[in-house]
């Protein structure tokens, strides 16, 4: 008992000393701070209160740094983390999004444009970008995060790409990323908005490395402390610490028992069919997530179905291009100005889709939402 209780008053001290640093200057007014250190660029995403979601200020402010610090030679890694002990980032400010629609379409267009040119740009970074993905990482949060070359999960980090809920679809890439996970695990993902946790996101492929979060801190200083530091001498030191965490070492990941169903079931070309096959398996997890499957809009599932298909064969520009397209047709709609309505508005979490089946969503209705927008189509 006394040894026990010895090495959670550490793990205590450990955290709070860490969270103490990643919550510098919590309280000022900047949403997110730039700072050079050591060797490293740090970004911290400073909106703790709000899970560290991401505005569009906060997208043009880290665009801007990073490619500065691309072209700086004192500048050998970049970092980026979330401040606070509960989030990385919850994703995108999406009530501000919907509320823009009757009175601001401009930045309707430029934030989903500028952050899809941010996260192009975090896949194509020079440098080495670690992102520390400790607790909540959604949405807005997996695109600042996941196209970078490493990804250091926690035991308290929590992946999703919920937007199905939302009337949404799973943007920042998630065309591109989410197929090309093993199997067709990345499809489950998308259309349930099933979260993983701790280690299953390493297992999963969301992230490169999993270090105990008492170390998180440590890493850190290891990472500024480099001299002229190579990607290798980089990996090296997250190697290192993730070799050294025994935290769930021996627990089998979460839908390993699944995987083999999943792969059969999400291979379908259509939801319908994706749907027939979780009704037909009957077993209780396949309908556990037709339950979860029957919540979401009907629009969302076949738009991100499709999304998830075409991008499997697509470069990450193209996944890109293609997203903005959705997105700006999704904000002309009804169903994600009333899933917002439904899950953090009134919250009487009941949305009202429209079409409220899945036979009512056309072909033609889905080719509105992929057709090209010329001129304002999205550029790099």
């Amino acid at each position: 008992f006394p040894l026990i209780f010895c090495c959670r008053i550490q793990s205590r001290i450990s955290y709070s000393l860490f969270t103490q640093k990643m919550s510098n200057h919590t309280d000022a007014a900047a949403e997110v701070l730039l700072e050079r250190k050591g060797c490293a660029g740090v970004i911290t995403l400073n909106r703790p209160r709000f899970l560290n979601t991401l505005t569009l200020g906060m997208i043009r402010q880290i665009y801007a740094q990073l490619k500065k610090w691309e072209q700086d030679p004192e500048t050998f890694l970049i970092i980026i983390k979330g401040a606070g002990e509960k989030a990385f980032c919850a994703g995108g400010d999406i009530r501000a999004l919907s509320e823009a629609r009757n009175t601001n379409q401009k930045m309707l267009q430029d934030l989903f444009r500028e952050e899809y040119i941010l996260n192009n740009a975090i896949d194509s970074c020079q440098k080495p970008y670690i992102a520390l993905i400790h607790g909540i990482t959604m949405g807005g949060g997996v695109g600042v995060s996941v196209h970078g070359q490493f990804r250091v999960a926690t035991e308290k980090s929590v992946f999703a790409m919920p937007e199905t809920a939302i009337g949404l679809f799973p943007d920042v890439g998630g065309g591109y990323f989410l197929p090309r996970l093993q199997g067709k695990l990345g499809y489950f993902l998308a259309l349930t908005g099933f979260r993983l946790k701790g280690r299953d996101v390493y297992t999963a492929g969301i992230a490169t490395h999993f270090v105990d979060f008492e170390k998180l801190g440590m890493l850190e200083e290891d990472l500024l402390a480099l001299k002229s530091p190579s990607k290798e001498n980089v990996a090296d030191v997250l190697e290192a610490y993730h070799a050294k965490s025994k935290i769930d070492q021996d627990k089998p990941f979460i839908l390993e028992e699944h995987m083999d169903k999943i792969n059969s079931w999400f291979s379908a070309n259509t939801v319908e069919q994706i749907v027939d096959n979780l009704q037909q398996d009957g077993s209780s997890f396949a309908l556990d997530q037709l339950k979860v499957i029957n919540k979401m809009s009907p629009t969302s599932l076949k738009i991100t179905l499709r999304q998830l298909l075409e991008g499997s064969s697509k470069t990450l520009p193209e996944v890109l291009t293609m997203e903005y397209r959705l997105s700006q047709a999704c904000m002309k709609g009804h169903d994600f100005h009333e899933g917002v309505r439904a899950v953090l508005i009134d919250k009487d979490q009941s949305p009202r889709w429209k079409p409220a089946d899945l036979k009512e969503v056309t072909d033609e209705d889905l080719n509105d939402y992929f057709k090209s927008l010329g001129s304002n189509d999205l550029k790099f």
